[in-house]
């Protein structure tokens, strides 16, 4: 046999797997089709408990990349759903006749809220969704030291967030608190934006989402200060992260506006 000769029953390699006949690409949209079956179904090891639907079960995967545990399979709530709820039930933090905000409303958090407070309103920039304000975080154009509580959980990463919480503070009453909560990398000092980054593919790349413009360091603190706020933090710890299922150290911020 030369050099350039093959064993018998072997030839030159060919795109897919040997013997299937099914091409390369077929092969990996199999494969995902497989991968997003095993996810659907996955489940957490260890029973949790979800403090918004009163639910105590394995919890199910979700996310890019998948986070076990994550999904409450009844009401669907997330790890920063759960973390919303334990810190306002724990500092009574809505009360009769507030005026409550909610950017962006999460359909897990409304009836937590609504079912307290004497008016609760929403808002998003979408005016496919129903909201009390079809309008944009930057500049709302709603009424000045208006709302008791604002609720702006994931909305600071996709907009420009100095006018976006310069906006929040306009609109807080005096002695106000708003909640704000957003995806921050605690072992990077400063927030990763990248002017060169404009398309949504490189958006996944650079920042995990495609309408991502920043992944925000431990100097957000200093974004959501610089408006004049004060500041307090509520942390996922030990043992709220195993009984709720919750991230490891995620933080919830609480902006107040001075009275």
């Amino acid at each position: 046999m030369t050099d350039g000769d093959a064993p018998h029953g072997t030839g030159p390699a060919r795109k897919g797997t040997a013997g299937s006949g099914v091409p390369a690409g077929g092969m990996a949209k199999q494969a995902q089709r497989q991968i997003d079956k095993f996810l659907a179904s996955a489940r957490g090891l260890h029973p949790r408990f979800c403090p918004i639907c009163g639910a105590r079960a394995k919890f199910a995967v979700f996310g890019h990349p998948p986070r076990f545990d994550a999904r409450c399979t009844q009401c669907g709530s997330l790890e920063r759903h759960r973390l919303f709820a334990l810190f306002v039930e724990r500092n009574e933090f809505f009360k009769p006749g507030q005026v409550v905000l909610h950017f962006a409303p999460e359909r897990q958090l409304t009836p937590l809220i609504q079912s307290v407070v004497g008016t609760y309103e929403t808002a998003d920039l979408s005016t496919r969704k129903p909201m009390t304000h079809h309008t944009n975080i930057e500049a709302t154009g709603l009424p000045s030291d208006h709302y008791d509580r604002i609720i702006c959980n994931h909305v600071l990463e996709h907009v420009d967030d100095k006018k976006a919480l310069s906006e929040i503070f306009r609109i807080l009453k005096p002695g106000g608190k708003a909640i704000l909560s957003s995806p921050v990398v605690e072992g990077w000092a400063q927030t990763y934006e990248n002017p060169d980054v404009r398309t949504p593919a490189e958006r996944v790349v650079h920042f995990g989402q495609a309408d991502h413009v920043r992944f925000y360091g431990r100097d957000i603190r200093d974004r959501i200060k610089a408006p004049g706020f004060t500041l307090a933090e509520f942390t996922a710890v030990e043992p709220d992260v195993l009984v709720y299922g919750l991230n490891r150290g995620e933080t919830m911020f609480i902006a107040t506006k001075p009275a």
